[in-house]
């Protein structure tokens, strides 16, 4: 499998909180979810994949390691949760500095994919602008670039729910004309709005990648059981993000342990992934309790 990043050894440590990544292999041509609560570490993730945090032990290879400096830089169009621009600059001013920045910036591209956006006048400063303006902005900035991938850091959390949907056709879009030379990386404590855009992820509990893979594979791996209220005690031992109430109780079960819940009268279906990473990042953090 070829990567467009490859973590090995990773770590940043703060007073009550470490980052530590073994190692992690992100696939080329591929949408990437990075699916973690927050204070996951996710940002912490972005930022050093970014190389706006070079305070990190450990080794990060992009593409492979067949690109210089200069042209990883050119190759990867990346987005904060924050706003990285000046708060005095305008919409406008984002646009040229991005131009003298990025040899492959397209600036009648960028104006453009700010009216399909209906981003407000590009005159208006970025202080003024809401966080889902902002946001909007930062992506027709780096849209608007000849890029190998996207790294976006929480891209869908401040926008509306049809803004999210048409950002998840942008990032098929974008996928489907790399023709498989182009990736996307996007890291969300939400993943339910951009999992029809989602081919793999890995989710990251408390500083570390508990679960990764391909979304239809892990669909393989665990299955979604649900069942009586009478058989609660009996299947909690084998269930994953077990819940329960007066009615009845649900969980993850890994699909090799199915049989242990033999004789119970339950219900099995296809998990979504966003009930996958709830179930596991549960589960992970009763472990550590």
């Amino acid at each position: 499998m070829e990567t467009v990043f490859c973590l090995e050894n990773v770590r940043k440590k703060f007073k009550d909180f470490e980052l530590n990544i073994p190692e992690l292999n992100i696939p080329k041509g591929f949408a990437t979810a990075l699916i973690g609560e927050n204070g996951a570490g996710k940002s912490t993730m972005m930022n050093i994949l970014a190389g706006t945090r070079l305070d990190y032990k450990g080794k990060v290879t992009y593409f492979e390691g067949g690109m210089k400096e200069a042209q990883i830089r050119e190759a990867i169009g990346y987005t904060s949760a924050t706003s990285y621009f000046m708060p005095h600059w305008t919409i406008k001013d984002v646009g040229e500095v991005s131009e003298l920045l990025f040899d492959g910036f397209h600036k009648e591209k960028y104006k453009q994919l700010c009216a399909e956006l209906n981003i407000e006048k590009e005159n208006k400063s970025i202080s003024n602008l809401s966080d889902g303006m902002r946001m909007k902005t930062a992506l027709a900035a780096v849209f608007a670039r000849d890029t190998k991938c996207l790294l976006l850091d929480e891209p869908a959390s401040p926008l509306d729910p049809l803004m999210r949907d048409k950002l998840c056709n942008m990032l098929r879009e974008y996928l489907d004309e790399g023709n498989g030379e182009k990736s996307v990386f996007f890291s969300t404590h939400n993943i339910a709005d951009m999992e029809n855009v989602t081919d793999y992820c890995a989710i990251l509990e408390q500083g570390q990648v508990v679960e990764q893979g391909f979304v239809e594979d892990l669909k393989e791996k665990y299955v979604l059981v649900k069942g009586e209220a009478s058989d609660a005690d009996k299947a909690k031992a084998v269930l994953i993000g077990f819940r329960a109430n007066a009615y009845g109780f649900e969980g993850l079960c890994l699909s090799e342990n199915l049989e242990k819940l033999a004789g119970l009268d339950v219900a099995v279906e296809t998990p979504t992934l966003s009930q996958i990473s709830v179930g596991v990042m549960k589960q992970y953090s009763m472990l550590k309790a």
